[in-house]
């Protein structure tokens, strides 16, 4: 039995990239929970990127970007550690657009109501090369890594595929594997 696609799926930011490039204009609304909760203290309100004039991003003020407005919105949230989630269309054939969500303000971290399906990579971190320095655990909002006794301890079951986890590495021993 096939499993039916959720609506959101997490990417990796290079991978958020290389949707984009497949198109040659672009909108951005706020993004919705951004809205409902007033306010976020990890980014701006307009980082849900619309790929298809037709298509309402989850908040309001859906407005058309240039590319260069586009870089600044993929730049931000990269600087941001703001999670890459792409929304299928309603027959789920196609991708319609990109949320950048966090946990500070975006119901699927905070609620975990919303069905989300993990991405096509998954993190593999080579332990004799990590320093346990935890810096890659506070970025992993799927609690996928957890320090203990401070050692890093890996939860391989819940990596969704961000890759927030690689560029947060110091001692680059984190990458994303197929």
């Amino acid at each position: 039995m096939e499993k039916e696609l959720a609506m959101h799926f997490v990417c990796t930011m290079a991978e958020a990239h290389e949707i984009a490039s497949d198109y040659s204009e672009f909108w951005v609304s706020d993004c919705g929970c951004r809205e409902r909760k007033g306010s976020c203290s990890q980014s701006r309100h307009d980082v849900c990127l619309v790929l298809k004039e037709n298509v309402d991003g989850s908040g309001g003020e859906k407005h058309e970007i240039s590319k260069t407005q586009l870089s600044e919105i993929f730049a931000e949230a990269e600087n941001k550690k703001l999670v890459p989630r792409p929304f299928r269309s309603d027959d789920r054939t196609e991708i319609d657009g990109i949320c950048f969500c966090c946990n500070d303000c975006c119901s699927y971290f905070l609620y975990g109501s919303e069905t989300c399906d993990k991405g096509a990579f998954h993190e593999l971190t080579l332990m004799d090369d990590c320093t346990h320095c935890g810096l890659c655990v506070d970025v992993c909002f799927f609690e996928a890594r957890k320090m203990q006794n401070d050692e890093l301890k890996i939860v391989s079951g819940n990596c969704y595929g961000c890759g927030l986890c690689v560029s947060s590495c110091p001692a680059e021993c984190i990458k994303m594997i197929n």
